[in-house]
């Protein structure tokens, strides 16, 4: 073809990949492996720029370790239960199953269109029994080992979904689903994993991921987030409830003047039954779990509270304090309940002047007093004790070990360690995922399903209920049982499981993904795991990563894995953005969507959008099918991989995409147009025999090499890797455009820069390079073609500028052979014309040449 259509090369070079099966991959102990996975998509119905980018820098990464020799496992999935297949569904009024299918099926195509290298024979869907049935098998060895657990708890709850959120789905007070769908706090059974049990473990193993970015493993280290403290011990007056609280300042204890409960306490609806506040209690209660967490707890918020009617001890003081409910307190730290120092907190000091309660001082700077009347603010600063008993004038913080000593020997406190990380909860109420094994039996309890009665099968017969309600607990046929142990019937539970779950531990099966004896084939998943290289979202650095790493602890322990952590290398791209605007009836607009400043769907005024993220919730998508119909996968690939460093947001661009579309056109007719002559070109070993211009691209050749190799290898810089590419072309295209006749030896070089320039861009733009190393005469596909190596010699510059003076001033310079000898320098700078010009007929005193850099003529 004369001109590049990446139409019909792509399908080609696409069928013939799949023919010979070059992307598949078995165990062999004779080659190094390389595991290389991007975070698999949720099956939405169509991939996304998002995606495009990032299999596209993993697909890089996979090629590029093939070709220097690895056993590549490049594979892909989907991500298949979850909300938004049972939202689709009733939006499209069809079956979550159908949907989710469907939209698989869709998906792979495309993905196939891009050219992703992806080991298909490995594909797998969670939504299938078979891959379900070892986690609901994995869930029952944790039940019998105590690590999932039933309890009672507040969640958060969304009214639409039906079914409870994590603390990170709930954004700003409303669902992540439905931003406009308030998030109410609801108390309810449900099952969790016992994450806490491995907490110092998840953070002491922060600091031996050395290939992780800092900032996620400084996002996980705040999540799991360690504090060094006390629990002090306040017995409640006429009852024998102790209240616990935790603690960093133990040394403002006498001071503590109150307490406070979070409005989830449990113990609260006990403290207050049959008392006068009871009713009051409950409303503030209510009122309260009404407001998101951030709100409650922000600085502007006003610091709300009501007494409950009870009183504790102080441990220290013995006195009795007043105990209140408050808006401030969180039931996720500590304990769930504060001690209150109003004179040395500030906003315990607003809580207490607004509700008229006691100050003490028990800190004073060094040289003044202080007196609870004159303060206007709490004290926060280090200073002296007082009013603390028998540590009156020690310096507070050397009085904190000396604190905690006193009271444990009192038996009313001790010194511990507490941690921001709760337990994992696992129960969604909802119909579209994996059942959890367990069955409740009015003699037993909660019974476990046998193994040999796994998996507990999703029915798939069954309509969503109004308002997407789970049909589960209204349908006969699937809950009603018979209990495993005693045989009387029984009642299956009829919650599923977080789709976390199936994304904590689908890496591990991709080693093994059609094995049926076991969760996994032991010597595959040993030879396999940990994943080299992890790519994906900024957004799953907390939850998904943290998960995983649990879950990974939980299969090595139950003797399934052998290994610590799942993820050697992790790499978190940005997102891709785009410059919008936004009217007030059709959202974000692209630019062609606005016409003199105004929406063309409405005619109504555009305003300035700004960059946004693309998202489906938005509906600021670009297609990328539009694009590679238009452009071809290739040009689309290596707009997402050139357009910004990997780390950073995507500014999209549409003469971004044109200018990649150019590039390839023009790398393109430079072999097309020259495909005869290149292809007769041969080999040649004289580098010394070369002309400085051949040196030139001879040298930049291997150092273009060198730059490729170290920004893949070393630095994941794509965009530069590909910028050394196009200037390595450019010299090649300069050389062969200055009208002069090209000689066989440069044919040669040229042969040798233009095969590299093929060989280097084949991980980013595939289906192009191919084609363009078969019109060079080659036979192998680039696919088993091995990655160069460059020349340590050819680095070194062959050439250098020698500066030219007569009598001490500048007239000419030259490009010479480093080789050169001062005598043939000289020979060369009296010969050169412009300097001839200036010495004409006169007497030549004497040549001084300077460290081959400078030569002086004196006439």
């Amino acid at each position: 073809m004369k001109k590049y259509d990446p139409q019909k090369i792509e399908g080609k070079w696409q069928s013939f990949w799949k023919k010979n099966d070059y992307f598949k991959v078995t165990e062999d102990k004779g080659k190094k492996k390389y595991y290389l996975l991007e975070m698999y998509p949720y099956p939405s119905g169509k991939i996304h720029m998002g995606h495009v980018r990032n299999y596209a820098i993993g697909d890089v990464v996979a090629r590029y370790k093939r070709m220097r020799g690895f056993n590549v496992l490049h594979p892909m999935g989907w991500d298949a239960f979850g909300m938004p297949a049972e939202n689709a569904a009733i939006e499209n009024n069809t079956h979550p199953a159908k949907w989710t299918y469907d939209n698989i099926d869709y998906m792979r195509g495309q993905l196939q269109r891009m050219g992703f290298s992806y080991d298909w024979n490995r594909e797998l869907a969670t939504c299938r029994p078979e891959y379900y049935r070892w986690e609901q098998l994995v869930f029952v060895e944790m039940f019998k080992k105590g690590l999932a657990y039933k309890k009672k708890t507040y969640v958060n709850w969304c009214d639409l979904c039906q079914t409870v959120l994590a603390n990170e789905q709930v954004v700003d007070g409303c669902c992540w689903r439905h931003p406009d769908q308030e998030v109410t706090l609801k108390e309810m059974d449900s099952w969790f994993f016992k994450i806490t049990d491995y907490t110092k473990e998840l953070l002491d193993y922060c600091n031996k991921l050395p290939g992780w970015p800092e900032k996620v493993l400084t996002m996980q280290k705040n999540w799991i987030g360690e504090s060094h403290g006390a629990i002090l011990r306040f017995p409640v007056v006429d009852s024998d409830h102790v209240i616990e609280v935790f603690t960093t300042r133990q040394d403002t204890i006498f001071g503590a003047t109150f307490l406070c409960f979070a409005p989830e306490y449990p113990l609260i609806k006990e403290l207050t039954k049959g008392m006068p506040q009871e009713k009051e209690v409950k409303k503030f209660i209510e009122k309260t779990l009404k407001v998101d967490t951030f709100m409650r707890t922000a600085d502007f918020t006003s610091k709300e509270g009501i007494f409950t009617g009870r009183y504790c001890l102080n441990p220290a003081t013995g006195e009795e304090i007043p105990i209140y409910v408050a808006n401030f307190v969180l039931y996720e730290y500590g304990t769930g309940a504060i001690m209150a120092v109003p004179t040395h907190d500030q906003r315990d000091f607003e809580f207490a002047k607004k509700y008229n309660l006691s100050l003490r001082v028990v800190i004073k700077p060094k040289d003044t007093d202080l007196s609870e009347e004159g303060m206007t603010e709490a004290y926060v600063d280090e200073g002296v004790l007082v009013n603390s008993g028998p540590f009156n004038g020690m310096p507070n913080m050397e009085a904190l070990d000396s604190i905690i000593e006193y009271l444990e020997s009192k038996g009313m406190g001790y010194k511990t360690i507490n941690y921001r990380l709760k337990d994992w909860g696992v129960s969604r109420q909802r119909y579209w995922g994996a059942p959890i094994p367990i069955i409740y039996c009015p003699q037993c309890g909660a019974v476990p399903v046998p193994e040999d009665q796994l998996p507990v099968l999703l029915p798939l017969d069954l309509d969503l209920k109004e308002g997407g309600k789970s049909p589960l607990p209204h349908e006969a046929s699937f809950y009603e049982t018979t209990c495993p142990q005693c045989g009387q019937k029984a009642k299956r539970e009829t919650d599923t499981m977080d789709t976390f779950v199936e994304s904590s531990w689908y890496f591990d099966r991709f080693a093994s993904p059609r094995y049926e004896n076991s969760i996994f084939d032991k010597e595959k998943v040993a030879y396999w795991m940990p994943v080299d290289q992890y790519i994906g979202g900024i957004e799953h650095a907390i939850l998904h990563l943290l998960y995983s790493r649990f879950y990974t602890k939980v299969l090595r322990d139950m003797g399934y894995l052998k290994i610590d952590e799942p993820f050697t290398n992790l790499l978190t791209q940005g997102m891709v953005c785009k410059e919008t605007f936004k009217c007030q009836e059709h959202g974000y607009l692209f630019p062609e969507e606005v016409k003199e400043g105004r929406c063309t769907h409405c005619g109504k005024e555009a305003q300035i959008g700004g960059s946004v993220k693309m998202s489906k919730s938005t509906k600021n998508v670009i297609d990328p099918q539009k694009l590679i119909n238009r452009y071809g996968a290739d040009t689309v690939r290596m707009f997402c991989l050139f357009a910004s460093p990997f780390e950073r947001d995507l500014e999209w661009s549409d003469e971004g995409v044109e200018g990649a579309w150019r590039f390839l056109n023009r790398v393109w007719r430079l072999v097309v147009e020259n495909r005869q002559i290149l292809s007769n070109a041969q080999p040649y070993d004289a580098i010394q025999s070369l002309s400085p211009d051949l040196h030139n691209i001879h040298r930049k050749t291997h150092q273009t090499i060198k730059k490729v190799t170290e920004d893949i290898e070393n630095r994941f810089h794509f965009n530069t890797a590909i910028s050394a590419v196009m200037e390595l072309f450019n010299t090649v295209n300069q050389f062969i455009s200055n009208g002069k006749e090209i000689s066989e030896l440069a044919f040669s070089v040229i042969k040798e820069a233009v095969d590299t320039m093929v060989i280097l861009l084949h991980p980013v733009v595939p289906h192009i390079t191919e084609e363009l190393w078969r019109a060079l005469d080659h036979s192998d596909s680039l696919a088993i073609v091995s990655w160069p190596t460059y020349r340590e010699e050819a680095l070194k510059k062959e050439t250098c500028l020698v500066v030219i003076q007569v009598n001490g001033k500048l007239r000419s310079r030259i490009e010479i052979l480093v080789s050169l000898t001062e005598k043939e320098i000289q020979e060369l700078a009296l010969k050169d014309t412009r300097v001839q010009s200036f010495i004409q007929e006169k007497e030549i005193k004497r040549v001084i040449v300077v460290q081959k850099r400078l030569v002086n003529i004196v006439v």
